[in-house]
């Protein structure tokens, strides 16, 4: 949003359909958008622009105002990522606002366009309301021409066009006339094609639909008794990070959102890390949310079919692609002006062993799981082998670890420990399978790895596990070694660890991913994942009155969309980084379930 100052800010509410998604800040306007899909050239984009709300020229944004608004109000509707927005004037005049993007099931598919809808309903008074609809293209080179019909508009937006069919005065839209509103008024700015339908009717129905497919949706999952709401916007925001027509899922919605002010720690996020997607799956799974993994796991098959001699990238474009150019766009100034905006992501080049570990751990489940539509095969196993014999392979090797140093290449723990949980889940697939030999050929395997790792990670004279082989470094990823059961949390070693790094990286209620300069110096935010690691940690050690209290502080920190960002200043509480960050819904959700009272305590 732009606070009282004029500052841009994170807090913004997501919408979407698994399709296409936008950001929607305090004031009501969208600011950030891509289409045809969540990686593509952005529509909305003024988050990014660097230009004051108010200047004349800008654009990149879709702003419904009411007239001489002092007062504004926010929700999602219950267990959607509906939202409306209530302005009010001070005199009695207010109007309210639906924003959503349509995703139902038609026609045996799910109907999820490339489209926004708002629907604009008096509440009191006489309002005026002004629409403002400026469009983008090229990322920001330039606003998006026009041309008119009867009762659209359409916006010429680099190879395609999108049209704005409404039931307002289209003369009125184009001149951002101020206007009385009397009605109901329906906006869907979608396909350049025809509403066959009768709009007020349809986009109304699809209303109805969406809302019910959300709630059945969350209806269907697990929630633990406390914090369900936390929960559930999490999880509606982590099904939204999903392509649904491929199965990927990215790690955030925006572009170069800064790590801290002016640190050039600036990524394009809208890609699916296998990382981030494994830790995705794995916290919905843990809600039951099994829809995502299935769909998911049709994705990751065709990644590992894909694959080059056997190599996975960190990341890959949401439909698969391996490609993912990083460059520059110098049209946008970037967030609060900090630029540079960046378009696509130099890591998928990048060296990250723990791939291998997150690829089989996120399918090992569907070897076990009966719930699921299609249960894995021996064939799937036999497919998911080399991915093992990689992990075997580059285990103790150099790599860019899970943060992705450009410039620097060590032995990680996280890595090699990701690489062993490789081999031992191999081993408990074989196992279920009845395949004798191979269960004892990959548990071989995985005793090796453990007892290198043991010992090349050990450090005696300080009793803890260091983050790299050949140093004695701190980092939070080591605090994960819990989570992989590779440490159990009555082991000494872990003990030690868990004290080292919430010693080293601890500041205050939060925890730092590492404290030692890297490709750009040294970091000044906190990552919000790494203190939900901590929170776990404190939890199986016996320190659960520190956990609750480490995770409402955190929860007192999410947006008014109730949600978390990538970093976090340890000072001041203000978010950085992209958003939402898939890692920090991850966290909430996870410690949610462990920390929360069981159903069966209720009276």
């Amino acid at each position: 949003m732009i606070d009282p100052s004029g500052v841009a800010t994170l807090d913004l509410w997501p919408i979407g359909n698994c399709q296409v998604s936008a950001l929607i800040n305090r004031a009501g306007d969208f600011v950030w958008g891509c289409i045809p899909r969540v990686d593509g050239d952005p529509l909305f984009c003024s988050l990014l622009g660097g230009v004051a709300p108010d200047d004349a020229a800008a654009f990149g944004h879709w702003k419904i105002e009411l007239d001489g608004a002092t007062e504004s109000h926010q929700a999602y509707l219950r267990n959607t990522p509906v939202l409306r927005t209530v302005h009010e004037d001070g005199r009695g005049n207010a109007v309210e606002i639906l924003d959503f993007c349509p995703r139902f099931k038609r026609t045996g598919r799910m109907y999820r366009p490339v489209a926004f809808v708002r629907i604009v309903r008096p509440l009191a008074g006489s309002p005026r309301i002004r629409v403002a609809l400026r469009p983008a293209r090229q990322w920001g080179t330039a606003r998006a021409g026009t041309t008119r019909g009867s009762n659209h508009i359409r916006y010429l937006v680099g190879d395609g066009v999108m049209r704005l069919t409404t039931t307002a005065p289209i003369n009125w839209i184009e001149d951002e006339t101020v206007f009385r509103v009397e009605r109901p008024l329906y906006f869907f700015l979608g396909p350049d094609e025809s509403f066959s339908d009768d709009l007020a009717a349809g986009l109304e129905t699809m209303l109805d639909r969406t809302i019910d497919e959300w709630r059945h949706w969350v209806r269907g999952l697990a929630t633990p008794h406390e914090w369900q709401q936390a929960v559930i916007r999490s999880a509606i925001t982590l099904k939204l990070c999903q392509h649904e027509e491929t199965g990927a899922i990215v790690a955030a919605m925006t572009t170069s959102i800064p790590e801290h002010a002016g640190s050039g720690r600036n990524w394009d996020y809208r890609y699916c890390w296998v990382r981030d997607a494994y830790y995705t799956v794995q916290a919905l799974n843990r809600l039951g949310a099994l829809d995502v993994l299935e769909t998911y796991l049709e994705y990751l098959r065709n990644i590992v079919d894909n694959a080059a001699s056997g190599h996975i990238q960190p990341l890959y474009g949401v439909g698969g692609e391996a490609l993912l150019v990083e460059r520059e766009a110098s049209a946008l100034a970037g967030y609060r002006g900090m630029g540079p905006v960046r378009v696509g992501n130099q890591a998928y080049e990048q060296v990250q062993h723990d791939a291998y570990g997150q690829i089989i751990l996120s399918n090992a489940q569907a070897f076990f799981d009966h719930r699921l539509l299609r249960i894995a095969t021996l064939e799937d196993f036999h497919a998911l082998e080399p991915v093992g014999e990689r992990a075997w392979e580059k285990f103790d090797q150099p790599d860019a670890g899970l943060w992705e140093l450009r410039t620097k290449s060590h032995v990680h723990t996280y890595s090699a420990a990701m690489c062993w949980a490789a081999c031992d889940r191999l081993a408990n697939v074989a196992e279920v399978l009845g395949i004798t030999q191979r269960e004892t050929f990959w548990r071989e395997r995985a005793a090796v790895m453990r007892a290198r790792i043991e010992e090349a990670a050990w450090r005696p004279e300080t009793g803890r596990l260091s983050a790299t082989f050949a140093g004695d470094d701190l980092d939070a990823s080591l605090l994960q070694l819990l989570d992989l059961r590779f440490l159990s949390p009555d082991d000494p070693r872990f003990r030690g660890t868990l004290a080292a790094v919430e010693g080293g990286l601890r500041r205050g209620s939060h925890m730092l991913r590492y404290a030692t300069e890297d490709d750009f110096g040294l970091s000044h935010t906190a990552f919000n994942v790494c203190t939900f690691w901590l929170i776990e940690a404190l939890h199986f050690t016996g320190r659960d009155a520190d956990a609750r209290a480490l995770f409402e502080e955190m929860l007192s920190r999410c947006t008014a969309a109730g949600l978390l960002s990538e970093d976090i200043d340890p000072v001041t509480g203000e978010l950085w980084g992209n958003y939402p960050q898939t890692y920090s819904l991850v966290g909430m959700i996870n410690c949610a379930v462990l920390l929360s009272k069981p159903w069966s305590a209720i009276r």
